[in-house]
């Protein structure tokens, strides 16, 4: 696993998260009402303390009812306000040590405010769903809610048996007891607590191409009076992972789900292993296949590899839209320079006051993130050539296989696959991705 788990507070979201301590597996027990929306929920932290002892430390969750909390098995002092569950253990936890927090806590989940609305647990019409990029995960439950802080999940969840539970991850067992059902999924992969995606819903579920003996099982979830549609717009799903897998390396999960849910989201979101769209976003015409691509690449860039903190957001959504550049051109659609240069076009009409690589949590969505975060990665195409350039795509995201990313890591890993001067290099860095004025069109070497 390359990239260590970084210790300062991330400058977007400063209050959220410790870096004093490290999760390294979540074991979480929800009971879920989806009619009064109530939750029940057990989580159980298994985490290490950093280099110095731990008098106190912190956790972030919602506005619930706490039940109990014990850490390693004895009752600390503790107190939830603003979003902060403040714990303090009866005894001070050692530098480097495990230790094990327990927490049960009972409420109705709703949304974290943020800049972008409510993020994390939505309530739907009939069932739920969670989207919590960057900072909804406390909607649900307690986790050290930093990127760079990926742990392993065993999620439980038990609710009404008309209803279907998806999350990222294996389901290793669904048991139905009276009125009820639980699904219980394992996660083994690192994975941030942004990334923990949920979907309670009454669905279809359809396997997407026949993965074989060593492919990747690929299911998709939707309503049944969408199934003409789905079948159509997630045909080439499977050829996109084929790819994918050529361009960027092995697959970095055991499986990949795309969930469909009735209501329309402003946009599809990426979870770890699974990716949820909008009813708006099956059209049976194909019409969102970018976004499909690019939810399917974030399972590499953004999920697998995942950024130190949110100021490096460009490193996964801009790889993100070059893949969908990608899938364009090898699918024999718009090449990746057509791509670029219609980028490019709309960026010029745009303010140029973006920085790429510290846009400043305000512009951290911004859609010129996403197309100058695109051209920026054709501009490293450009400058490297074809052959160097998807040899350093493809080690990127093998080399940093579950690990924790900055952008000066992308540009030294880039550094190492130049074979032209290294000012050169320099200058695109400078002008690409901590200037602001739109650099000119790149272009590919004839």
């Amino acid at each position: 696993m390359s990239g260590q788990q970084k210790t300062a507070p991330d400058p977007y979201f400063p209050g959220n998260g410790d870096s004093r301590f490290r999760v390294h597996r979540y074991e979480l027990e929800i009971d879920y009402r989806p009619g009064p929306n109530r939750l029940e929920g057990s989580a159980r932290l298994s985490a290490i303390t950093g280099r110095a002892p731990l008098t106190e430390f912190q956790l972030n969750l919602g506005d619930f009812r706490i039940g109990r909390i014990r850490v390693d098995g004895r009752a600390p002092h503790y107190s939830l306000r603003g979003g902060k569950l403040r714990v303090r253990p009866a005894k001070a936890l050692p530098a480097g040590s495990a230790f094990t927090v327990e927490v049960h806590y009972a409420g109705n989940p709703r949304p974290v405010n943020s800049p972008w609305g409510g993020l994390g647990w939505e309530e739907l019409t009939d069932g739920a769903l969670v989207a919590s990029q960057p900072v909804g995960a406390p909607s649900w439950y307690p986790c050290n809610d930093r990127p760079a802080d990926k742990a392993a999940y065993q999620i439980a969840v038990t609710t009404p048996s008309a209803y279907q539970v998806v999350t990222g991850g294996r389901l290793l067992t669904r048991t139905t007891r009276a009125s009820t059902t639980t699904w219980l999924y394992e996660q083994p992969a690192p994975t941030s607590s942004y990334l923990v995606g949920l979907s309670i819903g009454k669905y279809q579920t359809a396997l997407l191409g026949d993965p074989g003996l060593s492919g990747v099982p690929q299911t998709g979830h939707f309503p049944a009076h969408l199934l003409a549609e789905f079948s159509r717009d997630f045909a080439r799903q499977p050829q996109m992972m084929a790819l994918f897998e050529e361009l960027f390396g092995p697959y970095p999960f055991g499986e990949y789900g795309v969930v469909v849910a009735d209501e329309e989201l402003d946009v599809p979101v990426e979870a770890q292993g699974l990716s949820v769209f909008g009813a708006n976003h099956v059209d049976g015409a194909r019409g969102a296949e970018n976004l499909v691509a690019h939810e399917l690449a974030h399972q590499w860039f953004g999920n697998s590899v995942t950024v130190a903190d949110w100021r490096h957001i460009w490193l996964n959504e801009g790889l993100a839209k070059y893949a969908e550049w990608l899938w364009s051109e090898r699918s024999g659609a718009r090449s990746a320079q057509e791509l670029a240069a219609s980028a490019h076009r709309l960026l010029a009409t745009q303010p140029q006051d973006l920085k790429l690589a510290d846009p400043g949590r305000k512009w951290m969505f911004d859609d010129r993130l996403y197309e100058r975060g695109g051209v920026a990665v054709h501009a490293v195409r450009c400058a490297l050539g074809d052959a160097a350039f998807f040899q350093m795509l493809r080690a990127w995201a093998v080399v940093h296989r579950h690990g924790v990313v900055s952008t000066q890591t992308f540009t030294a890993h880039v550094e190492r696959f130049a074979t032209g001067s290294a000012d050169e290099l320099a200058e695109l860095f400078e002008a690409w991705l901590f200037g602001t004025r739109l650099p000119p069109l790149p272009t590919v070497a004839s």
